[in-house]
């Protein structure tokens, strides 16, 4: 089994998705932080040494769900690309193999709206927050355990923003603020089995133009998979549980609906061949539940390779 933590491409493609404005009907100011899902099918608390490249390709399309869980009429398509480089420094910290990471996502999004001219439809490109990962730490365990923690960074240089918005229309590429988001990965990997759990915590700070806070969300993905021979197949899962409200102009209608908090939950298969020491995973999940977010279908094609 392929047996390196994602927690890079989690924290680098943690990079994009997914939070539709609109109005008081949604929460966070654009973008969750965590790309969801984008861990499935890695083994989170592992780390490999050397130095690795990742490109997740994710598509997306979507529906926007109000605080009820009801479709509102918008609709989002995005693809998503996240290229990563992960460095594994050979150096122990604590006992544990330091790593570190940079990413730079960049998004197409296609917003499909119902006004009073019919449909509008406004796409684009555009390049999200560049994502740094100046510490990973792993610890392998005792009984196949593998332990990892460390901290991403989202700086504020998405090309458009709610603050800086496309010029032909649409929605930002990334978000007009700063984030910081300590991570967590939990794997079990015996006989070809990966058990994995992948944590996040992103702590949004204020948008210094528009004066909007987005609150405090938690992401979790999972993993169940087997490996028998060069396959690997399993299932997924993902959560992603805002846990304080928004504040600032605009969040304040929030406060009559349970502060608009985000709440999704979506699970699919996963498959993964791997050919000499290339690795490439297929995921798909479908939303189970969402309230105050978008979600709908999703499709992950994800390349890892050394260099």
């Amino acid at each position: 089994m392929f047996a390196w933590k994602f927690s890079i491409a989690r924290m680098a493609a943690a990079a994009a998705m997914m939070m539709l404005t609109a109005g008081a009907a949604s929460a966070t100011e654009l973008w969750d932080p965590h790309l969801r899902g984008v861990d499935e099918g890695m083994s989170a608390g592992a780390l490999p040494p050397g130095v690795y490249g990742v490109l997740n390709n994710y598509w997306a399309a979507y529906s926007q769900f109000d605080q009820d869980g009801h479709k509102t009429g918008v609709k989002l398509d995005a693809l998503v690309e996240v290229p990563v480089v992960l460095w594994q420094t050979g150096l122990k910290v604590f006992g544990a193999d330091y790593a570190v990471a940079i990413a730079q996502p960049f998004d197409y999004t296609s917003v499909r709206a119902l006004n009073t001219a019919g449909v509008s439809n406004n796409g684009h490109w555009g390049t999200y927050n560049t994502i740094l990962v100046p510490g990973i730490l792993s610890w392998s365990l005792k009984h196949d355990l593998h332990v990892s923690t460390g901290l991403t960074v989202y700086v504020d240089d998405a090309s458009t923003s709610p603050a800086n918005p496309p010029k032909y229309g649409g929605v930002g590429s990334g978000n007009g603020y700063w984030t910081l988001q300590p991570d967590l990965g939990i794997s079990w990997l015996h006989d070809g089995w990966n058990v994995s759990l992948s944590a996040h915590y992103s702590y949004n700070f204020e948008n210094g133009t528009t004066h909007y806070k987005s609150g405090q969300e938690i992401a979790i993905d999972y993993t169940i998979a087997k490996t028998i021979g060069k396959w690997t197949v399993g299932l997924g899962a993902h959560q992603i549980n805002q846990i304080t409200s928004d504040t600032g102009v605009g969040a304040a209608a929030c406060a009559l609906k349970n502060g608009c908090k985000v709440n999704a939950y979506g699970v699919g298969p996963l498959v993964s061949y791997q050919f000499g020491g290339v690795a490439l995973t297929a995921e798909y999940n479908q939303n189970l539940h969402t309230e105050n977010d978008v979600a709908g279908s999703i499709f992950n094609l994800r390349l890892v390779m050394p260099f």
